[in-house]
């Protein structure tokens, strides 16, 4: 074991997770968007955080895009990055639920192993992953940055769907319809399960 690892020890907040949650008055969770590129993952991620904010709820997204602006921006987009990407945006959520917000995510993380990896760092029910499920034809006819086309083009190595696998979940908490249905209802379908499951009043 290294003297890193065994001199760092865990401090406890005297502030509990649970205090926090009664100060909040709702329950603290990760939401983990995972789909496609152009999938619709940040739109509606950031349309579900309007949606609790409007209803007095502490919320914070953490954006594929802005966490590689500072966090992970020594990181490139090999498998093996995109790895460590998600482990520590997965560690960084995990200190976030102690906070006792509701933690929105929105990444590709294409790799099964990869988000199972971070859903083993929770609690039983405190990870709740949202399939935005498009198919990649839709998510390659909306194409908003142009990296569809770069991809095909040879321009882009390693793109998730054209030159990179994207293993779609077998069993998520939530399926949402993105390549069919309006961002306004699948905004609807998330409320309803936090419902639920207890995490918002009813």
């Amino acid at each position: 074991m290294s003297d890193k690892s065994s001199n760092v020890v865990w401090h406890r907040s005297t502030v509990s997770r649970e205090d926090r949650e009664t100060r909040n008055g709702h329950k603290a969770l990760v939401l983990w968007f995972t789909g496609l590129s152009a999938s619709g993952k940040s739109t509606l991620a950031h349309a579900v955080e309007e949606r609790l904010h409007q209803m007095g709820v502490h919320t914070f997204v953490l954006d594929g895009d802005n966490v590689r602006h500072g966090l992970c921006s020594d990181l490139g987009f090999s498998l093996e990055d995109r790895e460590e990407n998600l482990r520590r945006i997965g560690e960084l959520a995990k200190l976030m639920l102690e906070t006792g917000v509701l933690v929105l995510t929105a990444f590709i993380s294409p790799m099964r192993k990869d988000r199972e990896r971070v859903r083993s760092l929770f609690p039983h029910g405190d990870f709740m992953e949202v399939f935005c499920e498009a198919s990649l034809e839709v998510c390659e006819s909306r194409d908003p940055k142009g990296l569809y086309k770069r991809a095909r083009d040879g321009e882009i190595a390693e793109f998730t769907g054209i030159s990179s696998p994207y293993e779609a979940p077998v069993n998520p908490e939530l399926r949402c319809p993105t390549g069919d249905e309006p961002t306004e209802k699948n905004v609807e379908r998330v409320i309803d399960v936090l419902r639920q499951r207890g995490v918002l009043e009813a």
